[in-house]
């Protein structure tokens, strides 16, 4: 059985994830299609994720792929997130993890209708996606707010989450969140700037010409997973299961159907595509990765990147906070002050001349964002304890 080392598969990750100088590209599109798709559940990471692999970062550039020329759609997908991929990618999706949400959500919905009092839950929600998809057709995008108004039966109020933790909303919300499950609406440009998370919707085929398609689910996980596989391999089991959110069965099909091939691995046994080689030599290099970055956040089983010492870079539920890498390595974080400067924590002592290699790499970074300023919404402990050091220095 072929042995693949820790060292390897971090050369691999620089390569195939473009974190390299040589590896940096301007084209947005093959920046999200080399990590199969960007997270997006904090709206900021999509677009830093991508500038900290461009050549020449641009935040128009990441905006005109998103909404001009679309060769970037946002959708909700794999573990019940949202994220942004090519067309090609949200169809596959679309239908190795989407669809499965719109039974178990629907009746979630009904449920939170049936406690609101109303008569019929299941009637009620046919006719409310009636009628949001009738209001999309003449009006266009739109936000939640602006259908709410025109429709005024969706503004019936439930509580959702449950009566000790809940809150209540309008019911429009939900329903907007079951059509994109169902793949009848998809989120477009957001209200106000590009970290902002209020979006407008849209028909999914008014956005994105044909749809979302109507690929076999079990075709659409094979072709999930060999795009996984091609872009983070070699992975475990558990990696998968963690990063597609399937099925222990769901998850080995898949890997059968692409005639996976097992590796061994220094902390157990991994699956790689057959013939997949090992990647260049990446000479050295440094990144500085935003909250949810997918190359940060694409394993469950992280110990070969990420040292014990860098662990609150996480916070309890695996969500990572802004990191800083080297070689390889999870070496240290980073945050926005509210003046801007984005300041260094290391996890580890690292030597001067790898800090001013990262420090340029903020500086890059700081420039491309301007006088832009965001909220972390996933911050892992030491993001905080960053900021209150910054907060304390400047008082003092």
């Amino acid at each position: 059985m072929r042995t693949i080392t820790d060292e390897e598969r971090r050369a691999r990750l620089a390569v195939r994830h473009r974190l390299t100088a040589r590896e940096r590209a301007d084209d947005v599109t093959a920046v999200a299609d080399a990590l199969v798709a960007l997270h997006s559940s904090d709206p900021v990471t999509v677009h830093l994720s991508v500038l900290a692999r461009m050549r020449h970062p641009s935040l128009a550039a990441v905006e005109a792929a998103l909404y001009d020329d679309r060769s970037l759609v946002r959708h909700h997908a794999v573990r019940h997130t949202l994220w942004v991929a090519t067309p090609e990618v949200v169809r596959v999706l679309h239908a190795a993890a989407t669809l499965a949400l719109v039974g178990p959500d629907r009746r979630r919905t009904t449920g939170y209708l049936a406690a609101a009092g109303v008569a019929d839950p299941a009637a009620w929600l046919d006719d409310a996606d009636a009628r949001v998809l009738a209001d999309l057709a003449e009006h266009g995008p739109s936000t939640a707010r602006e259908l709410g108004e025109r429709v005024p039966a969706l503004r019936q109020p439930i509580l959702v989450g449950g009566p000790r933790w809940g809150a209540t909303q309008s019911a429009h919300t939900r329903v907007l969140l079951g059509l994109g499950f169902a793949g009848e609406v998809l989120r477009t440009r957001p209200v106000g700037s590009w970290v902002s998370g209020a979006y407008r919707y849209a028909l999914a085929g008014s956005w994105l010409d044909g749809g979302l398609g109507a690929l076999d689910p079990r075709e659409a996980r094979a072709a999930l997973v060999r795009r996984y596989l091609d872009r983070f391999g070699p992975v475990s089991v558990e990696d998968v299961r963690w990063w597609t959110g399937w099925t222990v069965t769901a998850t080995r099909t898949a890997l059968a159907d692409v005639g996976a091939v097992e590796v061994a691995l220094d902390g157990g046994p991994g699956w790689v595509l057959e013939g997949d080689d090992a990647a260049p030599e990446p000479g050295p290099w440094v990144a500085a990765l935003p909250s949810l970055d997918p190359t940060t956040m694409g394993w469950k089983q992280r110990a070969w990147y990420l040292p014990d010492a860098a662990a609150d870079a996480f916070d309890r539920n695996g969500n990572a906070g802004p990191t800083l890498w080297i070689d390889g390595r999870v070496v240290g974080a980073w945050a926005q002050a509210p003046d801007g400067r984005l300041l260094t924590h290391y996890f580890e002592r690292v030597g001067a001349g790898r800090r001013a290699e990262l420090d340029e790499r903020l500086t890059v970074l700081g420039a491309a964002v301007g006088d832009t300023r965001w909220t972390v919404r996933f911050p892992g402990p030491t993001h905080p304890l960053i900021l209150a050091t910054a907060e304390a220095q400047r008082d003092a």
